[in-house]
């Protein structure tokens, strides 16, 4: 790991209570330019479907869209759900992009159709085998940007030669190993997995391959962060992201809402209690506790290359002030050094 740990920032595209779907677009837009102004390293857009508190159905779309909106911070998908997409037309996508917008373009690929079965069967043209065929899949994603000697009759015109970067993304120890042998970055989705998190992340070091796009392990780790001027107010504005979580959980889907002063209020003991462990998880605080939770992470899951974060905040304007927070943070831990 270098001395230096990037920062970088996913969005799902959520849509506020008493917002619409073209809003949540319009604030993705204007948080991209926001990370960007700060310096943020990356900025990555979700795939889900037919989740209608989400707008992050038509990733590639939205992904052009922050593009032609910003200079120069990277933009890409966190991630494409392989088994809904035949590889050839990923490739002749993200290859568009990158003719378009030069080097500015990530490819993060899951394994999971990012949605329930009965919507995965309308996305994809087979039964479900597309999960199984992932590390092919990859491996064909890998040919279709290859230079024109490794191309077979089926070109995947103009990614011929583009060399958009692949990251791998897992949420358990699968993936880890996909990416591993392939000698391809490995994005572990902490923010809402973190159960496998220790081992997943060791399997990949462990069993790491140098490949022509890396020649040593690179991980990024996408953790809930909210920050504030004080742990209190940090914790308040956390009842947001409890919300969303305890939506999933029962399977409603709400809109983000606003923060409650009594989640008990509002939630059962059960869901209370699952969201507060979330948030135990989460990177919630002021300055100096987030950077004691990261230090502490650091130091229980090993080295990192890059953080990447994930913000429910309700108030467009706090959750843009708590990715500024954090990248202060960031900033004052690359200068102190591990």
């Amino acid at each position: 790991m270098s001395n230096q740990i990037r920062y970088s920032a996913l969005n799902l595209v959520p849509i506020r209570e008493g917002s619409n779907e073209k809003e949540a677009i319009k604030q993705m837009t204007s948080l991209a330019q926001h990370l960007e102004q700060l310096n943020y390293e990356r900025y990555w857009i979700a795939e889900h479907h037919n989740a209608p508190n989400l707008v992050s159905s038509a990733t590639a779309l939205l992904i052009q869209h922050c593009l032609s909106e910003t200079k120069h911070m990277r933009i890409g998908s966190g991630g494409i759900m392989l088994p809904n997409h035949a590889p050839l037309i990923v490739a002749e996508q993200f290859g568009t992009l990158h003719l378009l917008y030069g080097d500015r373009v990530d490819l993060g690929l899951g394994r999971a159709p990012g949605t329930d079965m009965a919507t995965a069967s309308a996305l994809r043209r087979d039964k479900h085998d597309g999960v199984y065929q992932f590390p092919e899949e990859v491996q064909q994603l890998q040919s279709y940007f290859g230079p024109e000697s490794n191309q077979s009759y089926v070109k995947a015109i103009p990614a011929v030669n583009k060399n958009v970067p692949l990251y791998i993304l897992g949420s358990s120890t699968d993936s880890a190993y996909v990416a591993a042998r392939e000698g391809l970055p490995y994005v572990f989705a902490g923010h809402f997995a973190p159960q496998q998190m220790k081992e997943a992340l060791a399997i990949y070091r462990e069993s790491f391959e140098p490949s022509n796009t890396l020649k040593e392990p690179y991980i990024i780790v996408c953790l809930n962060a909210i920050l504030a001027e004080t742990n209190d107010e940090a914790a308040y504005l956390a009842t947001t992201q409890a919300q969303v979580f305890a939506s999933i959980l029962n399977g409603q889907m709400e809109k983000m809402q606003p923060p409650v002063d009594d989640l008990h209020a509002i939630l059962s003991p059960r869901m209370v209690a699952m969201a507060t462990q979330r948030i135990e998880d989460s990177l919630v605080g002021d300055k100096a506790t987030v950077k004691q939770k990261l230090k502490q992470f650091i130091a229980h899951y090993g080295p990192i290359d890059e953080v990447m974060t994930v913000s429910y905040i309700f108030d467009e304007q706090l959750q843009h002030r708590s990715f500024k927070l954090f990248q202060e943070v960031m900033t004052e831990i690359n200068n102190d050094g591990f």
